[in-house]
């Protein structure tokens, strides 16, 4: 037991590791906030593209969603190799290369003409954002100690609401500039979106830090009492019984059993997400613009709202399962509210809005449960192997939405996505029975001393 002066000293790092802690929060968390609200909208921003090409570049409902969808098979694919380059090389520049190149791809859907190109693109989009997201959260891990991870990957989540919130009405307002320059609205959706990714991304190399002990911006306390917590944290879960090797962590049937967890509740985000647009058209009456944006940003409005409140809640109450659960579920009804009052434009577009508090709060929420089990190399493989496998759901959805619909008609498409975000509630509810999960929903998984169990569980 360790006498009063190295409690002192424990209580003093743990300070001093707090403090550095909000500065965190004040200076990376809303970066890579801005990171990924455009990261979301140019993967989305084809949605505003839809009718367009299906007019003019011979682009099918069925291509489309093929092609929406394409995005994340070149995604999976190197999703993991990109993840481990990051641990190795470091996020501030990893990440920057990943944001430029996406942001080129981007630009380049303005010269779109058929199905094939559109194919080409939405591949090579995949393949050069890979990487990002699990990066994130990888790189949260580096700087924000574990009892407020949850909040940080709620605040990171917030970029999908916000890219609805803002990113919606500027893809609808760059519509309203056809024919200017020569140039298609499309075309001008693309070139400045894509454009704003390469400039933000060229900013992050020179914004970003990779880890606390080379964070001249924080008080030198402040950055060794930071890093000594996180360097603790690692130790805690490579003492536990997550897998702690590159190989034993994609060979994990629990990583396997998430990825499970996050496919079925990307089929709910990405289903919906990708036909938003032409879905709110379609409720309205209103034409695709400026207008029908700002009505499309009313779901993700309500998203934001939840990702504010629910994740700190699943902090503060150690219930991550049945809040996490409960909002799948929510989710669920919300998406077959859509389908079955699509007549009704008020219920229809309140539909909408509950199924966005379910998905896109639930997934800094998912987060908390793998993420303790690994750290290293093996945190960059499992992460990378959940994220890459989970969106894969994300290629399923549009093609399942799309084929639903042609073959049984109705609004059999949008209830087919609500039995995915069922699934996802009823895989984390079974959760339950796997003994460490039960572990770090009360706060005992990864801790060595007293000490460290008041800490993450205060």
């Amino acid at each position: 037991m360790p006498g009063p002066a190295s409690g002192d000293v424990v209580a003093e790092r743990n300070e001093l590791s707090a403090q550095a802690t909000k500065r965190v929060f004040r200076r990376l968390v809303p970066f890579l906030l801005l990171m990924y609200v455009i990261a979301f909208l140019d993967r989305s921003n084809v949605s505003f593209a839809q009718d367009e090409w299906q007019a003019n570049a011979g682009i099918s409902a069925a291509s489309y969603s093929f092609g929406a969808g394409l995005f994340f098979a070149g995604y999976a694919i190197f999703e993991v190799p990109s993840n481990l380059l990051l641990h190795r090389v470091g996020a501030r520049w990893w990440l920057a290369r990943i944001m430029v190149s996406w942001g080129i791809v981007s630009s380049l859907f303005m010269f779109v003409s058929g199905p094939t190109s559109f194919y080409i693109l939405r591949f090579l989009l995949g393949v050069t954002e890979a990487g990002f997201f699990p990066g994130v959260i990888l790189y949260l891990t580096y700087w924000v100690p574990a009892r407020h991870l949850n909040r940080a990957r709620g605040y990171f989540y917030m970029g999908i609401a916000l890219a609805g919130i803002l990113g919606n009405p500027l893809s609808g307002g760059l519509l309203e500039l056809d024919g200017v320059a020569g140039l298609h609205g499309t075309q001008w959706m693309f070139l400045v979106e894509g454009v704003l990714a390469i400039a933000v991304g060229i900013w992050s190399y020179f914004f970003l830090t990779d880890r606390p002990r080379h964070a001249t911006w924080l008080p030198d306390d402040q950055r060794e009492a930071l890093a000594t917590v996180i360097d603790e944290e690692d130790t805690a879960k490579s003492s536990g019984h997550g897998p702690t090797k590159v190989m034993r962590a994609l060979g994990n049937w629990r990583v396997w059993y998430f990825a499970a967890i996050y496919f079925c509740i990307q089929i709910a985000v990405y289903g919906m997400t990708f036909f938003l647009p032409t879905q709110v058209t379609a409720i309205t009456g209103q034409k695709l613009g400026f207008a029908a944006a700002l009505v499309t940003a009313i779901p993700w409005l309500f998203g934001l709202i939840s990702v504010a409140y629910f994740p700190g809640l699943a902090d503060r109450t150690r219930r991550h399962r049945l809040i996490g659960t409960t909002l799948l579920l929510v989710s669920a009804l919300g998406i077959a509210i859509s389908g079955a009052l699509s007549g009704n434009p008020v219920l229809a577009i309140g539909g909408l809005a509950l199924a966005a508090i379910g998905f896109v709060a639930v997934q800094p929420i998912f987060w908390a449960l793998p993420t303790e089990y690994m750290t290293g190399y093996a945190a960059a493989a499992g992460i990378g192997l959940i994220n890459s496998l989970g969106n894969l759901g994300g290629f399923l959805a549009p093609v399942m939405r799309s084929r639903f619909d042609e073959t049984v008609g109705g609004n059999s498409g949008l209830y087919s996505l609500a039995a995915g975000a069922a699934a996802a509630a009823v895989l984390m509810a079974i959760t339950a029975l796997f003994p460490k999960a039960n572990k770090i929903e009360t706060g005992e998984a990864g801790t060595v001393r007293a000490d460290r169990v008041t800490e993450r569980t205060r």
